[in-house]
């Protein structure tokens, strides 16, 4: 039986403000054309080493993977609402909206792979986010679905993306980043 933590109400770590990030971290920070109200890197920003060596790798898989963009948001939804994290599926249902992901689509990610309406290649997308999750690996099954849509170096990227995304929710979820003003959780 699997116990439901709650989550932090308010933050364990106090995001610090713009002007107090080091010359890294807002380096980093500005690559990404980051808003100076973002909760996630202000918080991580009181951990200069530890934020420029993780946002390249987070950046590339997040923008520039060989993914398309629209299929790496609906990962990413999945990926948050298996972690309970109202900020990163918030997040990501608003840059989803960006990238063509539609309100009705937003709603059907949290019904999961077997809703009416995916097509072969999302229901086995979102399907290799739930079997991660249950059990850290894709299914065969699962798996012959992906290579019948996606390249092999995409097909590298679908564990790397939902791993990164698990990360980030760990993150989000335990040192209790609140969501910005305005930035929807699960009622996007």
């Amino acid at each position: 039986m699997t116990v439901k933590i709650p989550r932090p109400t308010s933050p364990r770590i106090t995001p610090l403000p713009p002007r107090g990030r080091d010359i890294e971290a807002k380096s980093e920070i500005d690559k990404l054309g980051s808003s100076g109200t973002d909760n996630t890197f202000d918080t991580l920003s009181r951990h200069p080493r530890l934020l420029s060596t993780w946002m390249p790798f987070s950046a590339w898989l997040a923008v520039e993977s060989e993914l398309p963009p629209r299929l790496r948001e609906l990962s990413m939804m999945r990926t948050g609402w298996h972690c309970r994290s109202e900020y990163e599926f918030g997040q990501h249902a608003v840059l989803g909206r960006k990238v063509g992901v539609t309100d009705e689509e937003i709603a059907r990610v949290k019904e999961g792979p077997d809703a009416v309406g995916w097509s072969e290649e999302e229901a086995a997308l979102l399907r290799a986010a739930d079997e991660l999750h249950e059990d850290a690996c894709i299914s065969d099954e699962t798996w012959a679905v992906l290579s019948k849509h996606f390249t092999e170096r995409q097909l590298i990227e679908v564990p790397f993306l939902a791993g990164q995304y698990h990360l980030v929710a760990y993150i989000l979820n335990s040192l209790g980043i609140e969501r910005e003003p305005g930035l929807p959780g699960f009622d996007a």
